[in-house]
């Protein structure tokens, strides 16, 4: 029975139409309004245009309109839907709405030197979270990187978000080629997230 639930969920968690009905619905959760502080100033620090950069669940996209603006040439976001990022678009008319690819994460292919974790992981059934690091571990580079935000708490819900806490998520990533550099308890996370959630920087290392 419990295999069942589990399946059942995986399969509305990553259908376009449940995310689309969120969306719809509006959540100052997943709508920040705006890039988050943790990313912004990581962001900042980075001098090479060039790099190759993912941005699973895209969402309203303001990762990707920031990295834009700043001059940034490789960026992908990938979203099961658009519907989110349309309507950043109607708001911000110069959105790189061409940028934006839809597709399922777990079946997206390319090699990419930076990938932006925001509120991604804490929308995917906990079931699939081995899954979901054996895949950035494929789409990472070598010296390529995972950075962001992972909540540090849990939610009492059915639905996402699914929380965790910062001892989960060491032995979760604690797997060969990768290398955990940084994984800390946010100190710049915005108002609503404040002390619950940790940055992470995970680096892929060159296979021996």
């Amino acid at each position: 029975m419990i295999f069942w639930i589990t399946r059942m969920m995986k399969m509305k968690l990553m259908n376009k139409a449940y995310w689309e009905r969120r969306y719809i619905e509006g959540s100052d959760f997943w709508n920040a309004k705006g890039i988050t502080t943790p990313i912004k100033e990581y962001l900042n620090q980075l001098t090479d245009k060039h790099i190759r950069i993912l941005i699973p669940g895209l969402g309203h996209g303001y990762e990707l309109m920031y990295l834009k603006e700043q001059g940034f040439a490789n960026v992908v976001g990938l979203d099961l839907t658009d519907l989110a990022a349309r309507e950043t678009l109607e708001k911000f008319p110069l959105f790189p709405i061409d940028e934006v690819v839809l597709g399922d994460f777990f079946q997206h292919e390319g090699q990419y030197d930076l990938i932006l974790e925001h509120t991604f992981f804490c929308s995917l059934p906990i079931a699939l979270r081995p899954k979901y690091v054996a895949k950035m571990k494929e789409l990472l580079a070598v010296n390529g990187r995972l950075v962001g935000v992972l909540f540090d708490c849990e939610f009492d819900s059915v639905d996402p978000p699914f929380g965790g806490s910062l001892s989960e998520y060491k032995k979760l990533f604690c797997v060969s080629d990768l290398n955990i550099e940084i994984l800390e308890p946010c100190y710049n996370s915005i108002k609503p997230r404040k002390d619950r959630e940790v940055f992470i920087k995970i680096v892929k290392q060159q296979h021996d």
